[in-house]
């Protein structure tokens, strides 16, 4: 306020003398302009009386270099100039006064200099013989008057500026003292200015109301805070601007967050972008939910837009700990979904076979083969019932009995009982490397290498290969098996060890199996302290490579 009250009054200080300088100077250069005019108009008649009686002669005689005379004849013919040679001077006729002084006796004209700084000011009187004779001085502009009285007028402006600026501040100074010294904790005790008491009495009015509202409200928040601390859900409260304004204990653990975060913005705590989005969702639609991971657990997040009067006032934010649903969930489906799909295929095919053969519908000669049918599909859901509880025994990390195993005689067994298959399907297999040997059970070795032979026979082409390579560097025992199979697409190729999981399931039903090979093959490599390596390439074939750590032998 002081400082408003200082500008304004300087403000009109200098404006006033801004105006008192215009009109001075307007008035000043109008009276000197009347004088001046007044002055050429006696000189003027003195010379001509002069001129009339004496002719050419008198102006002769005259030396003037502040006045200009002309004398013009009727015709408009220069007679005599007291400033040039009459002879050269062109014909006076068009102008201006000479024009008015012919007409009617007098005339007078003011036309600009060469300069801004100057104007020429004309005078002109006729004579009894009807010629003219004309005066003319020069008259400094408005311009050259301010350039005059600009060293006075600036001396008196500063001075002005100065005596009002200390004025002023001294003005402003005691006008705002009063209202600075004000008691506002205790309105009514102040002794300021009468126009003030209104003011102050509806301050003490409000300030008597908001004490008794913020004790309602605190007694509220004490009995809310003791609900919400006991909580094991994650409660967040936000202002409409999206900052904190309660968080529970649970809260302050899951969003890793401080006791003094109230008041923060929420985000500054938690940035993910799911977070954001939810954010900007429930202001808009009022209510959203998500979930996400945090800290190794699944919460379900539930945001909910608090309007007051149809106006947006806040947001809620609720998160619940679903990770054991969320896993039971998912660990139920998966369950039903690939063991019902694995079990379907065969038992509606026995199903099928046996209701055909039970209502005579079978030729007698067509019975063996429908019961070769029966038995193949038997024996595959024995396979994968096998292969399920492998997996289970695997996952419980039950220890099993081990021995060393000479992994090249193992390779070999596996190719000698798959070598039929093989032949079916015009495949030549191949073994190669070193001799090596490892501490492990042999029965899940031997199912490690068929599962990957087996494979990479089913997804060969006719007229292939497989090749089984066992590598010994005396630290690291390594088993290859490479194919010039149809290949695995390379976003298929980080889940085929996923169990169940196929790349072609039409294929995999003309090839069999149960979908748990690979599954096996990582689960069995991992109980031996294995990494497995897969190169892919479409129509190119496959290398699946198993290392195992082994001690030089």
């Amino acid at each position: 306020m002081t400082s408003k009250i200082f500008k304004s009054i300087i403000l009109v200080a200098v404006t006033v003398l801004l105006a008192c300088f215009v009109i001075i100077t307007g008035l000043m250069y109008q009276y000197f302009t009347t004088v001046q005019a007044n002055q050429l108009k006696d000189e003027l008649r003195f010379a001509a009386s002069a001129v009339q009686q004496l002719g050419e002669s008198y102006l002769e005689e005259i030396a003037s270099d502040r006045y200009r005379l002309t004398w013009v004849a009727a015709d408009g013919s220069v007679i005599y100039d007291s400033h040039a040679d009459a002879a050269s001077m062109e014909n006076h006729t068009e102008r201006e006064e000479i024009r008015e002084a012919l007409a009617g006796g007098t005339g007078s004209s003011t036309r600009k200099s060469q300069t801004l700084l100057e104007r020429t000011v004309y005078e002109a009187l006729r004579l009894e013989d009807g010629s003219v004779l004309r005066i003319s001085v020069s008259r400094a502009s408005v311009f050259v008057l301010v350039l005059g009285m600009i060293q006075p007028l600036a001396f008196v402006a500063i001075l002005a500026v100065i005596i009002s600026a200390w004025l002023a501040q001294r003005m402003a100074k005691r006008v705002v003292a009063p209202l600075n010294s004000l008691n506002l904790d205790n309105p009514m005790e102040n002794e300021a200015y009468e126009e003030l008491s209104p003011l102050l009495r509806r301050i003490n009015a409000q300030q008597m109301e908001i004490k008794s509202q913020i004790r309602i409200l605190k007694q509220k928040q004490d009995e809310f805070e003791q609900i919400t601390a006991n909580m094991k859900e994650a409660l967040v409260l936000l202002e409409s601007d999206g900052r904190i304004l309660s968080i529970n204990p649970a809260a302050k653990l899951l969003f890793d967050s401080e006791d003094g975060c109230v008041g923060e913005d929420f985000l500054s705590i938690e940035r993910g972008q799911k977070m954001r989005n939810a954010l900007d969702t429930a202001a808009a639609q009022g209510y959203a939910t998500f979930r996400d991971e945090n800290k190794g657990k699944v919460y379900q997040f539930d945001l909910s837009r608090i309007d007051v009067d149809n106006k947006y006032h806040g947001m809620v934010i609720l998160a619940f700990d679903i990770t054991e649903q969320l896993n039971a969930e998912k660990h139920r489906q998966e369950f039903t979904a690939n063991v019902s799909h694995e079990l379907k295929t065969p038992l509606q095919t026995i199903i099928g076979s046996a209701e055909l053969m039970e209502n005579g519908l079978v030729k007698e000669e067509d019975i063996p083969c429908f019961a070769g049918h029966l038995r193949k599909e038997a024996e595959r859901l024995v396979a994968l019932i096998d292969d399920i509880l492998r997996l289970s025994q695997l996952d419980e990390g039950l220890e099993m009995p081990r021995e060393t195993v000479r992994l090249k005689d193992l390779a070999e067994e596996v190719l000698k009982n798959l070598s039929d298959a093989a032949e079916r399907k015009n495949v030549s297999l191949e073994l190669c490397g070193d001799d090596g040997s490892i501490m492990g059970v042999r029965r899940l070795l031997y199912e490690l290498v068929y599962n990957l032979c087996d494979n990479a026979i089913k997804y060969n082409i006719p007229g292939g290969s497989v090749k089984v390579c066992i590598e010994n560097n005396g630290k690291e025992l390594g088993l290859s098996v490479q194919d010039t199979g149809i290949g695995i697409p390379a976003e298929h190729q980080e889940k085929v060890f996923e169990r169940f999981y196929r790349v072609d399931k039409s294929h995999s039903k003309q090839t069999g199996g149960t979908g748990l090979g690979l599954s096996i093959v990582k689960h069995a490599a991992y109980y031996h302290g294995g990494k497995i390596e897969l190169k892919s390439e479409e129509n190119k074939g496959t290398t699946v490579r198993v290392v195992f750590k082994t001690s030089e032998m």
